[in-house]
């Protein structure tokens, strides 16, 4: 499993993030699902292809119950790129949930099942099939008997500013995030606290490409004084970091200088080495010699 698949994972496996996930793009922000109704779903399933037995795997997903009765299956799936198959991986995903329910022995015990496809992408909208008949080609007297089937596809970054700021968890900052990116370029972090900090970050991290984020809670750390709370907190970490950088970057271009000034008063690396206080091997690269 990729570390992207993981941080998704377990930052939407979270019971308020996927409750919270599901109230705004579902019921537009209206408390339907509670996270105390939820329980885990195992997210794999298998079937049986070329006499072998083979797994599907979901991103996330969970049984909604009120008390014993289960009231729904729901599946979150994540994307960063438009996927034309995505209609024939649902029917999948969902298939497999109600070819389990036939196991049951309690006849009673049938629900429905729901996916959510997240997209991710911020510079142009999703642009592959969004249904079955879309994706497959159907001879026109063959239509009227093919069964259709949909994909529930929420663009993250094409939410309405009013819509992303109804999430009431740490995904509001996922959102605020891409929806920002995409009206404007830049990303003004909230000074919101977070609750999940260590995973919202991880999700950020591989969702945006950006490693800065994973780079500053790599560095949180109490014996060091920093104390990551909201994005205010990771910007203002970031900003200081490449600050740093920057001056580390400018003092080994000195250094760099000195090294090959000294290179032309004849010098030898390694006096020139102890002189410039780096390591034999750099000031050899700086220079363009080969060791022999």
């Amino acid at each position: 499993m990729g570390q992207k698949d993981i941080a998704e994972k377990i930052l939407e496996a979270y019971n308020d993030v996927f409750s919270d996930i599901v109230n705004v793009l579902l019921f537009n922000g209206e408390q339907i699902l509670k996270e105390n109704e939820l329980e885990d779903q195992a997210p794999r399933s298998a079937y049986k292809a070329d006499g072998k037995y083979r797994e599907i795997e979901r991103d996330v997903a969970k049984r909604w119950k009120n008390g014993n009765i289960r009231l729904a299956c729901i599946g979150l799936e994540n994307q960063t790129e438009s996927d034309a198959d995505m209609p024939l991986r649902i029917i999948g995903y969902d298939g497999a949930e109600y070819r389990a329910q036939l196991s049951h022995k309690n006849h009673s015990e049938r629900y429905p099942v729901v996916t959510l496809v997240l997209y991710y992408g911020y510079e142009k909208h999703w642009d592959k099939p969004l249904s079955l008949m879309e994706r497959l080609d159907v001879p026109e007297k063959f239509k009227p008997f093919v069964n259709d089937y949909k994909v529930n596809l929420f663009e993250i970054a094409y939410l309405r500013e009013e819509q992303a700021k109804l999430f009431k968890s740490d995904f509001r900052v996922v959102a605020d995030y891409f929806v920002q990116m995409r009206t404007t370029g830049t990303y003004i972090g909230s000074p919101e606290e977070l609750v999940h900090v260590q995973e919202t970050l991880s999700l950020m991290s591989v969702m945006t490409g950006d490693h800065r984020f994973e780079a500053v809670l790599s560095e949180e750390d109490g014996t060091k004084g920093v104390v990551i709370k909201t994005m205010c907190d990771v910007l203002d970490r970031i900003e200081e970091k490449g600050r740093m950088e920057g001056r580390m970057e400018g003092r080994m271009e000195e250094k760099k200088e000195i090294a090959i000034k000294l290179h032309s008063m004849n010098m030898k690396d390694t006096d020139i080495a102890n002189v410039v206080k780096v390591s034999l091997d750099l000031v050899r690269k700086w220079l363009g010699i080969t060791p022999a």
